[in-house]
């Protein structure tokens, strides 16, 4: 879908737009490659099947979607056990939203505890993404623990009394001038795939005067929560298979991939927010890491709990919170850093970006 400024892509095709994550993330495995004089490392590819998803209805692609579905793809070269623990990855250029993401994935470990992957993205023949995405086993043991208050305590009273599903909208740009466009009904956004994912409303703690002085003490809370099975519902015999399936971990890593894929949603609109600018010139990501602390029960979406009170075809997911702010700013880049809240109040990950952002008016002017 090129602009009009932009000549269409020749690889250009029709993708669907499912709205399943496991559909949204789902690979066609090509002809792979065990090694060259070239390409010393076992090599594997894949091509992906579905559209992302273009914020603002624009002819940009989502960057979280390339960024969860390399560590998919990488996930896909694993021994069973093997989970994502943590990922960086560099954004180099905009994704196409017509043009299927061809992954190539280089074997550079191989490990009884650890391995890892190095992932290029490539659409129109020009690697538009490249990661570093290590895997661990279970150690099976817990000799030590510390982590921070949950969010679910420290927001206490903005989250009391509203179901997950009630908090505000979070639409494709977290900005002011995009949200009344679309409550004006002067633009119709389609729906986010993958994840329902809602905004908590902070106005009352973050125009505080003590936030406006301190913009790293500014914090945005969504919550989410998984779309559609984890696996295509013509292969689950029954809700039990399933439940028996995801405990032995089957779909640990098509879950990591989920908080990936949500820890950079909006998450740079926080910035602008949070310095008291509405309008900006250019943003862009540039690095994304995230790192799991939790694997197993932590990582899983299925709300087990809530299941057998549920139609026969439903799937009541947990819901998770992300917690945001931005510790720091200047020439022209800011950071997003962010914590991943499972319902419990574990923290199950830790996600810190780089960006380019320039702001239209250098002048400070507060929301």
């Amino acid at each position: 879908m090129a602009s009009q400024d932009e000549p269409a892509s020749k690889n250009a095709v029709d993708l669907p737009s499912p709205a399943a994550f496991a559909e949204l993330m789902a690979l066609k495995r090509l002809e792979g490659s065990n090694g060259t004089p070239t390409e010393p490392e076992k090599v594997e590819r894949f091509q992906s099947l579905a559209a992302p998803f273009p914020p603002g209805e624009g002819t940009r692609a989502f960057g979280g979607h390339v960024y969860a579905q390399s560590a998919y793809a990488a996930s896909k070269t694993v021994e069973q056990g093997f989970v994502i623990h943590d990922m960086t990855g560099t954004f180099i250029l905009p994704g196409l939203l017509d043009v299927p993401y061809l992954y190539t994935v280089r074997h550079l470990r191989d490990g009884g505890m650890y391995c890892t992957r190095a992932v290029d993205a490539r659409q129109d023949g020009k690697i538009c993404f490249s990661c570093l995405c290590s895997f661990k086993r279970d150690e099976g043991q817990r000799t030590f623990h510390h982590q921070p208050a949950p969010a679910q305590e420290r927001f206490k009273a903005l989250l009391a009394g509203k179901r997950p599903e009630d908090h505000l909208p979070s639409y494709g740009v977290d900005a002011d001038w995009w949200i009344e466009q679309i409550e004006q009904g002067n633009v119709t956004e389609r729906e986010f795939p993958g994840l329902v994912v809602k905004k908590v409303d902070m106005k009352d703690y973050n125009q505080t005067e003590e936030i406006k002085r301190s913009p790293e003490k500014f914090r945005q809370l969504t919550v989410y929560s998984l779309k559609g099975s984890p696996l295509d519902p013509s292969k689950v015999s029954s809700k039990e298979d399933l439940k028996a399936r995801e405990q032995a971990g089957e779909f640990d890593n098509l879950y990591a991939c989920a908080h990936m894929y949500s820890s950079d949603k909006n998450s740079l609109l926080l910035i602008p927010r949070a310095l008291g600018h509405r309008n900006w010139t250019a943003m862009a990501s540039l690095t994304l890491t995230v790192v799991f602390h939790q694997h197993g029960d932590a990582l899983r979406m299925i709300d087990w709990s809530a299941a057998s009170n549920s139609a026969a075809t439903e799937l009541p997911n947990k819901w998770f919170i992300q917690e945001g702010w931005t510790p720091t700013s200047g020439e022209n880049r800011a950071i997003h850093e962010s914590y991943l809240w499972s319902p419990e109040g574990t923290l199950i990950a830790t996600s810190y970006q780089d960006s380019m952002l320039r702001l239209s008016n250098p002048g400070r002017e507060r929301l």
